[in-house]
């Protein structure tokens, strides 16, 4: 029996680094997850294992290749954003893997916005909110006023993607879903590095530039696969959507954060828009994508909890609850009006209710879903503005959640709502970069799964 012809992809993520190989028809024939315990920069702050996820890339692969069932024809990587690693000459990492979540120093950053036109102009011109150290840009900043002697030193600082990619091939490069990620480093009006990436003198730490598709030759001698340059994950995971429909549509993609991304809204971001946690991307194939979030994910975790504990039940009870529009009728006085406003919540107004209000535990439940999503609709109509999108798909733990996307429905009625599957999108997405480069069939039609949700079968709220 002949080998599978297979693409390797690594998937890292801030917890979990998984491996999956894809068959010619993207289906996941082999997978494997790891965790690594994380350690400490030199300040003492939790940062990644960067020599545990190095040594883990090799020995993956080491074992693929032993598996006489599939044959590598390729490699690539999806990588969470805003982490940056500096090589020296020899191509070692110079530095601990800085956290994202690591404070910026208050001072520092006065001095840079001061710079380049204060917070507002530099946020407008980036596409990127002040974030910190999750401005990526901002790291490197920080790395040559407080090291001065080490930045000298850098031969590159390479987003983790492109890191992971170097170690395969040895060749340095930069790809735009990294860059244009809430870096800090692009200028999304004149579409080039910002001014102060030359001003500064860290345009000569910047690898070159490449496509998304590019493809280099695997160090090793003896190989024959090739390598993807790596792509940053939320990028990653619009790739099979807009290979799979060419309608204009907007991704809610749903987790820890809710993403709202819009490929087809083109409009730069407005002074509102960055107020209300908005940004832009560049997708894959370099085009703007506007984007919105919310931190909902995580708010759903802790009022499920709050709710569980008032009502004496399990938590597991709310993982699969059914859509119940008697309920909406009966909690609601009247029609919700999604209006938009000058600052939108960050959080919805569940927090503020008081339970004893509520007859029972779905009352409850419903109630903070119908909160959510209300909070979800105000956040989605900001990239929604001025584009011809008439589809919305969502992707994650909400679209397995039938209330959920039910009250969603009913929020966009002059919208076609489906609830996506598909299995790691974002490793998907980056298989589907270079298809061309080591599959000899066409891309399969049938990778997402899709289910309708329509606005008659939802209660109006």
């Amino acid at each position: 029996m002949s080998a599978i012809p297979v693409i390797a992809i690594f998937d890292v993520g801030k917890t979990n680094k998984k491996l999956f190989l894809f068959n010619e028809n993207y289906e996941i024939v082999f997978e494997r997850t790891a965790r690594f315990i994380e350690t400490v920069d030199e300040d003492g702050f939790p940062c990644e294992n960067q020599e545990s996820l190095r040594l883990s890339i090799f020995d993956s692969l080491s074992e693929v290749f032993r598996m006489k069932e599939f044959r590598v024809k390729a490699v690539n990587f999806s990588a969470y954003g805003a982490s940056l690693v500096y090589i020296g000459e020899n191509g070692r990492a110079l530095t601990p893997l800085y956290n994202y979540l690591k404070p910026y120093p208050e001072e520092l950053s006065n001095k840079f916005y001061n710079a380049y036109g204060g917070p507002d102009k530099f946020s407008l011109e980036t596409a990127s909110p002040v974030l910190g150290s999750l401005n990526s840009g901002l790291q490197l900043y920080r790395l040559k006023q407080e090291k001065p002697e080490l930045f000298t030193k850098v031969k590159y600082a390479l987003h983790l993607p492109q890191y992971l990619s170097f170690l395969l091939t040895g060749y340095a490069y930069s790809d735009l879903t990294s860059i244009g990620c809430h870096t800090g480093l692009w200028d999304f009006q004149k579409n080039r590095y910002h001014e102060w990436v030359q001003h500064e003198h860290v345009s000569v730490k910047l690898a070159p530039i490449v496509v998304s598709d590019k493809v280099s030759p695997a160090l090793f001698p003896g190989t024959n696969y090739k390598v993807g340059t790596g792509l940053h994950d939320s990028s990653a995971a619009l790739i099979p959507y807009l290979i799979n429909f060419h309608e204009p549509f907007v991704l809610i993609s749903t987790g820890t954060w809710c993403i709202s991304l819009n490929p087809f809204n083109n409009s730069a971001l407005t002074a509102g828009e960055l107020k209300n946690d908005c940004l832009s991307y560049l997708q894959f194939q370099g085009k703007p994508v506007k984007a919105s979030r919310l931190f909902s994910g995580f708010e759903y975790e802790q009022m499920v909890k709050r709710i569980a504990e008032h009502f004496n039940k399990d938590e597991i009870k709310y993982r699969n609850i059914n859509f119940n529009p008697e309920i909406i009728k009966h909690i609601k006085t009247g029609p919700v009006v999604f209006q938009n406003s000058d600052v939108i919540r960050k959080e919805s107004v569940f927090k503020l209710r008081d339970l004893s209000g509520f007859k029972n535990d779905l009352e409850a439940y419903h109630q903070l879903m119908i909160d959510i999503v209300q909070l979800q609709a105000l956040s989605t109509n900001l990239v929604l503005k001025n584009s011809p999108v008439k589809r919305i798909f969502v992707d994650g733990g909400f679209s397995k959640n039938s209330v959920y996307m039910n009250l969603l429905a009913a929020a966009f009625p002059q919208m076609e709502v489906f609830a996506a599957s598909m299995a790691q999108a974002s490793a998907v997405g980056a298989a589907l970069s270079i298809h061309r480069e080591w599959n000899s069939k066409a891309i399969p039609n049938d990778i997402i799964g899709l289910k309708y949700y329509s606005t008659n079968q939802s209660a109006v709220i």
